[in-house]
């Protein structure tokens, strides 16, 4: 049988989070590096790519999508001011042509480049970009990554309704090539984060478009898009995408023509790689149904199980008690089933500050900390509520827990089990007390983790709302270097010892490709491949065969 497992600790030696080692964006104001310029596919080499998807609802709209598997397809139909580098993650300069920084780091000024088109030959312009991101903030919308703007000024008050006037952000669309985006606080990894798909244009013919499934629309038009590649056609099966003739850098794209297929089992993934039809298998595969594993591709994402504790009501409100909650669990017979075992929220990076996660039990401790609370022997705690996915792995571990909780600090627990197609809307509803994500880093720095715990965060579904991690994180907003990444370091700390987040296992990628045949595609960090990178390959004969024309 495969020993996938070997291979995921082979590549926990191995794998450098290179991505998360640097959030520079490119030196040159042309936006192109050398290093940049070789990571181009040879626009000679131009073919038809098959890739295979996890079957589910595909979300189009930048400022809704969620799922990594929407965030893979966006790489192809949208592009922002920056984009990922393929290797590295690094922010490789896209609509952005230059861009200036003003003294107080506190101002970015970018200058869209004059070529940069829509698939339907509009021009992109500044006002396609401060429209979108406006419209992704306004009130009430509950985007997904709406926090992720709070860098920005007034996006914090605006998205929150504590103000109601779109003039007091500061996005500003100066001309139609000319943006200017005032910060609240200096960011360093500014950059970084505008990789990320959320940061995408809208053309005005989108922008009020409510849904943009096809399935909801007798009449669906692909969305109109400004990536390397447009949607030609789309449904529950497959999408189907073309080359954009008006792409800025469309002569270094090399394919033509890309189809992602939805699997609805792992049996059906691999088998579309045996026939050969596909050459990227991402998701669910039956990896012992592969007649060739030599495409078998394993590294370690900056990607976190975890579960949390919700904050929001007493007597959970106290750190003391979530505190004690942490110091009880067997930390090891949770753990020990994993392959990549975590006691941080953040894995390891280069660079960053070594955090002590709770790794063993203190039933003293965790005794004494609930008596100080005045809640000893569980005396005044309410039921306590674990919502699990229906797994066998989640039943074991919330077995765990609530057997812990009770025996050790009278804690009456109940579990609920949620169906997967409603569990994370549900982890949004109130009613429970301890819940489970994993989580990959959106963009490479550790304030991709750490911006979720803000107490306005829209992804702070542990409702934390404590004064020394805000000030920790604001700090860290002024810093740079070294220093930045200690403040960051002190805040994880705060958030594993309270008893906010308990971690239960580093996240790998898994992914099935053939990099002989393939160009372009790296394993990384946050496990995303830029379509606009991808190429097949010129064939190479055996050595002493020659090629008939």
């Amino acid at each position: 049988m495969f020993n996938l497992k070997k291979l995921i600790l082979a590549a926990l030696c191995l794998f450098v989070l290179a991505g998360c080692q640097s959030s520079k964006p490119a030196k040159t104001a042309s936006g192109e590096t050398a290093e940049y310029a070789q990571m181009r596919p040879d626009a000679r080499n131009l073919d038809e790519l098959t890739v295979v998807f996890s079957s589910h609802g595909i979300e189009l709209d930048p400022r809704k999508s969620y799922y990594s598997t929407e965030a893979q397809i966006i790489t192809a139909i949208y592009e922002g001011l920056f984009s990922y580098h393929p290797l590295n993650l690094d922010p490789v300069p896209a609509v952005a042509e230059r861009w200036a920084l003003s003294e107080d780091k506190k101002q970015w000024t970018f200058t869209i480049r004059q070529n940069a088109r829509y698939w339907n030959g509009d021009p992109v312009r500044a006002q396609d970009f401060s429209a979108a991101w406006l419209s992704l903030l306004e009130p009430g919308k509950e985007s997904p990554y709406s926090s992720f703007f709070d860098v920005i000024e007034g996006a914090r008050d605006y998205r929150n309704g504590i103000q109601r006037d779109p003039a007091k952000v500061g996005i500003i669309a100066e001309s139609d090539r000319t943006l200017i985006v005032k910060l609240a606080s200096p960011a360093s990894f500014f950059p970084a984060m505008l990789c990320h798909h959320s940061f995408s244009p809208i053309h005005p013919s989108m922008l009020d478009r409510t849904d943009w499934s096809p399935q909801t629309q007798r009449n669906w038009q692909p969305p109109v898009s400004n990536g390397p590649f447009r949607i030609t056609s789309m449904n529950d099966e497959r999408i189907v995408l073309q080359k954009s003739a008006q792409y800025w850098e469309n002569q270094h794209v090399a394919l033509n023509k890309i189809t992602v297929k939805f699997s609805s089992s792992a049996d059906e993934a691999a088998s579309l790689w045996n026939s050969g039809e596909a050459r990227w298998i991402a998701g669910e595969v039956n990896t012992n149904a592969l007649t060739d594993r030599s495409g078998i591709q394993v590294n370690v994402m900056f990607a976190t199980y975890y579960y949390f504790i919700r904050s929001s009501e007493r007597p959970w409100n106290d750190h003391r008690v979530r505190r004690a909650m942490a110091l009880v669990l067997p930390w090891e017979e949770i753990r020990s089933v994993y392959n990549l075992p975590a006691e941080t929220l953040i894995f390891p990076l280069r660079g960053y500050p070594e955090v002590k996660g709770i790794t063993e039990a203190d039933y003293e401790e965790a005794r004494r900390l609930m008596t100080e609370a005045g809640y000893a022997n569980g005396s005044n705690t309410p039921t306590l509520v674990i919502r699990l996915t229906p797994s066998r792995d989640a039943a074991r571990v919330g077995a765990l827990m609530a057997n812990a909780w009770k025996e050790n600090l009278g804690i009456n627990v109940r579990v609920e089990v949620i169906s997967p197609d409603r569990y994370f809307q549900a982890m949004k509803e109130g009613g429970y007390t301890v819940g489970s994500t994993s989580w990959i880093g959106d963009f490479a720095d550790p304030y991709a983790f750490l911006q979720m715990f803000r107490r306005d965060s829209n992804l702070n579904d542990a409702r934390l709302n404590d004064s020394d991690y805000e000030a920790l994180i604001e700090r860290s907003m002024i810093e740079e270097g070294g220093t930045r990444l200690a403040t960051l370091a002190e805040a994880e700390r705060l958030l594993l010892s309270r008893g906010v987040v308990l971690p239960i296992c580093y996240s790998p990628a898994v992914n099935i490709v053939d990099t002989g045949e393939l160009d372009g595609w790296y394993p990384n960090a946050m496990d995303i491949h830029p379509f606009k990178y991808i190429s097949f390959k010129a064939y190479r004969p055996m050595p002493g065969v020659a090629m008939a024309r």
